[in-house]
């Protein structure tokens, strides 16, 4: 058996990946599971998968988990803080790591689980944005593997030929083409995406998603971030990248070649798939995920992004394209805006105006020969950067 620690497990990503695991529970066995605050599901999900450890990176939920969990026979040993998560990323008796953490916080326990030489399930797309270079790197040194649990990087995967390491163009790639929904926003009157409601930009349309990954794809830096991901896991540029909008969500990602050949994948937009696709992999098991059914779907459709609609995308382009910080100080400027426009404190142009205010504001700088505690300072820096521009916008209710 397979031993699995799931971090960020209380999360929609972690949730799903139970599901897949408990299809197969004689293949494998949930070593450790990971949250935040969310006490109440942590607690709900030790009972049932019975974990060796539980991680609740505040103290505070920690205490209240070892309580709700007193009468529990076998309780799990429960740790807390970042240094909890990095241990769990790289326990001995742990295989395979799902790093499902949102946001820069899964850096550290993400880097742990590469340097350990685990396969991790990568769906925390903000490690290779702010930190591509140093995981790429752990990965070769230790041989760990890294399987891309995004829809949209999976399905580019499951495209390639098993040799795509030796480079896109020695194996006749032309370009990837990424798809993207769209969001709940595609077709709004560009002059009332001010008045968008946090719980407009939410309802996204096709897939049910935590509240800061649907505005991230109702602005499309969600794609964004996924472009700069995309660069870092299949060794290419921005050059050889195209966003392609689809609503349907059927085809999570296409490649084109260089004979005129464009293969995709499709399916259902559930994250179960792709989440079985690595556990099961090189092999494939069942997902739990309803068979595609292509004549309920009637139609597919394509449009190319209007960046004046989306101008995030338009920052995380340039931002690939700068290189060095420029992608931690996006990520970590739209946090924060995201954050601010769930509050009510910006409205939801005012997130791409955060983001461009703090790409403006801070300088570039290399990260060749750096560590993570550098990458952590540009973020930190960046953070209250962006906490400043959004104060000098004003709370908006």
């Amino acid at each position: 058996m397979k031993g699995v620690t799931v971090l960020g497990s209380t999360g929609s990503i972690g949730v799903s990946t139970l599901d897949v695991l408990a299809r197969h529970a004689e293949q494998f066995r949930v070593v450790a599971l990971t949250a935040n605050q969310d006490v109440e599901r942590m607690a709900a999900q030790c009972r049932e998968h019975r974990p060796a450890f539980a991680v609740m990176v505040d103290p505070n939920a920690a205490a209240q988990l070892r309580e709700q969990l007193a009468d529990m026979p076998q309780r799990p040993e429960i740790l807390s803080g970042v240094a909890g998560l990095e241990q769990v990323a790289a326990l001995p008796e742990t295989d395979y790591v799902m790093a499902a953490i949102v946001g820069a916080a899964g850096l550290r326990p993400t880097l742990a689980a590469a340097h350990a030489g685990k396969r991790v399930l990568l769906a925390n797309k903000e490690s290779l944005v702010v930190a591509g270079a140093l995981l790429m790197q752990a990965v070769a040194a230790s041989g760990a593997e890294l399987l891309p649990i995004d829809s949209e990087h999976n399905a580019i995967f499951q495209c390639l030929p098993p040799n795509f390491a030796t480079g896109l163009e020695a194996v006749g790639v032309e370009r990837i083409l990424l798809t993207a929904s769209g969001g709940p926003l595609r077709e709004w009157p560009l002059d009332q995406l001010a008045n968008v409601t946090p719980e407009q930009a939410c309802a996204h349309p096709t897939w049910a998603m935590g509240r800061k990954i649907s505005v991230d794809s109702a602005t499309m830096m969600n794609k964004g971030l996924e472009v700069i991901e995309a660069c870092w896991l299949f060794g290419t540029d921005t050059d050889h990248i195209q966003v392609v909008i689809h609503p349907q969500s059927v085809i999570h990602s296409l490649v084109q070649y260089q004979d005129g050949s464009v293969l995709a994948q499709l399916g259902n937009p559930d994250m179960r798939t792709p989440i079985a696709h690595a556990l099961a992999w090189p092999k494939r098991f069942a997902s739990g995920v309803a068979p595609l059914d292509l004549f309920s779907v009637g139609r597919l459709d394509f449009q190319e992004p209007d960046l004046a609609r989306f101008p995030c995308l338009a920052l995380a382009f340039q931002a690939a394209q700068t290189g060095g910080t420029a992608p931690a100080i996006l990520n970590a400027a739209n946090e924060i805006a995201v954050a601010a426009f769930l509050e009510r404190q910006i409205d939801l142009p005012g997130i791409a105006a955060v983001v461009s205010g703090t790409l403006d504001a801070l300088p570039y700088e290399t990260v060749e020969g750096q560590d993570v505690d550098f990458l952590l300072d540009v973020d930190r820096r960046a953070r209250a950067q962006a906490e400043q521009l959004v104060r000098n916008r004003g709370v908006l209710a």
